[in-house]
Formats: C-alpha cells, structure tokens, sequence
C-alpha cells in the first residue's frame, strides 16, 4: 500500500532532511513495536506490464491487481504479491502523479501488532530528537462514496527524495466492517498483519517477503532510520554506505546511492514448502528464481 498515501499528505516530493544516522546508537527497546508490513516500487512501464500479465506469478503467489480509492478520493492501481502476513506493492512509471510516479521512487510501511503500540512509537520518535512526527489517517471507499478509517500513520518528515517509509496501525473501524475480509482477532489488541490479510497465500507457493533491498538516497536514509529505530529494529551500517536493519523476521537493507539509481532493487521470499528445482522467470526487465529449497529471490532492473 501505496506511495499515494504520501502523496495525499505532502502533495509533492521535496528534499530529505536527514534527521538521524544509523551510527547514533541501538534500538530505542528491546520490545519489538513494528514489524515489516509491505513495499512498494515504481518500476519500468515494461516490467509492471509484464508482472501485470505474468501466468506465472498467478500460480506463485496470492496476486492481485486491485484500484484503491484512499482519503481525499485518490486512487491508486497496485500490482500485489500477498502472503500471510506481508506483501509487495508494484507500480509502474506514470501510474502515481507528478514525482512519485517515476523510476526508482519506491517506500515501505512498517505496522504494529497490537493496538495502542503506534502511539509508543510517536514518544520513541521524540525521544530520538523528531520533535513533530507527522500523523495521518487513510481511510478506504469500499465504493459507496463512505470512508472508512483504514489505519493511522506516522512519517519522520514531510519531505523526500525518491522513498517514502511511515510506520501503521490498523484500525478496529476497518476490521469491523465486514467488506474488509478480515479475521477475527486472536486476542483483544490484535491489529495484526495476519489478521489483515486474506489467506490465500495458502494455495500458492509464496508465504511471505523475507528480505527486501532497496536503493534510496542519503537524506531518504537518515529519516528513515529513525522510524526503524523506533520500532525496535537492530539497525547496523553496511559497508558502501547504507543500512540493514532485523527484527519481526523480514530484513530490510537499505542502500545509499544516487537519486538516478534509486528504486526497488530485490526481495526475498519464503515459500510454503521447499521445491527440488530452480526455476527462472523472467518478467519484464527483472528475473524472480525459485528454489531449490524454501526461498524464490526476485531482482529488479541491473
């Protein structure tokens, strides 16, 4: 879900402030409070063509190509890869207005399980020198013109170069209309991922998005991490510049490059089950290889 999210917020991409850098110390807590929930990439009119059309990618995973209509009445049309409890977003360029809908723009949401946890996340924020973390909520138009609130938002900045991250928390609003397919919660604060998602991913081999690698630029990255920091993930620097940080079992690698190589650059999954072959799929200008084993790697672009 959805660069347009920013978009709807700001109205434009800026400049990254650079607000803090990954050598500025450990997690703010051992408690874990965000958890990878998706990204998403703009990619090559080609390739989000081809992952559009792709037979393939129809047997590997839950996917879907789904309009969205969000707060303000934005819409937005995502290519989705779902698994049990995260997923991928793809676009291609043009499909997002102005900025936002050119090559390499790319961002991520990192959600919370349990609600209540979003707001321990603002204090940790301030506590890291983000004196105003910017709040947003999006809702969603199931269609009859009505919005219902989706989930609530917080970003580091207003500002950005090419990748917009923001930490979510679902609202019970959302999981009690019964449009959402959602699931029944597991325990009384449950705001979780897997409750949000449908359970399709059952009937395919892809289970979930393991690792993802992205290429953003400096003052992208120094907002950024922050927000991981925040959220309780082991953040450490990378040689070449750039970070990975761990927690909540996805790892999310962000490198530090020029704006003109931005973009979405590989991710990771986990598969149902292990396979014995390797197979290569080649989509557009980007090649998604399974097995052997429990893993499938797709990478984008050179």
């Amino acid at each position: 879900m959805l660069l347009a999210l920013v978009v709807v917020l700001t109205g434009a991409v800026g400049t990254g402030t650079g607000t803090a850098l990954a050598e500025e110390g450990p997690a703010q807590t051992d408690r874990q409070l965000l958890f990878y929930n998706h990204a998403y990439g703009v990619l090559d009119r080609e390739t989000a063509d081809a992952i559009e059309h792709s037979a393939y990618l129809r047997e590997f995973a839950n996917f879907q190509v789904r309009t969205t209509t969000g707060a303000g009445g934005q819409t937005w049309t995502g290519r989705y890869l779902m698994g049990r409890e995260t997923y991928l977003e793809l676009f291609g360029v043009g499909d997002l207005p102005g900025e936002d809908g050119t090559l390499g723009a790319a961002g991520m949401g990192v959600s919370t399980e349990r609600a209540g946890d979003l707001g321990a996340v603002i204090a940790r924020l301030r506590e890291q020198g983000i004196a105003e973390p910017i709040e947003f909520r999006q809702t969603r138009d199931f269609g009859d013109g009505v919005p219902v609130p989706w989930f609530d938002a917080v970003f580091t900045t207003d500002q950005y170069d090419a990748f917009g991250p923001w930490a979510m928390e679902y609202r019970p609003e959302y999981f009690a209309d019964p449009r959402s397919n959602t699931e029944p919660a597991a325990h009384p604060a449950d705001v979780g991922r897997e409750r949000y998602l449908p359970d399709g991913y059952r009937d395919h081999l892809m289970r979930d998005v393991a690792s993802v690698r992205i290429a953003v630029t400096e003052g992208d990255l120094a907002d950024t991490v922050p927000l991981l920091r925040a959220g309780g993930f082991s953040v450490r620097d990378v040689p070449g510049g750039g970070v990975v940080a761990r927690g909540g079992g996805t790892t999310i690698r962000l490198d530090a490059v020029a704006r003109d190589q931005a973009g979405l650059r590989q991710v990771e999954f986990s598969l149902n089950e292990a396979v014995p072959y390797r197979h290569e799929e080649r989509i557009g200008r980007s090649t998604l290889t399974v097995g052997p084993g429990a893993r499938a790697v797709w990478r984008f672009g050179t």
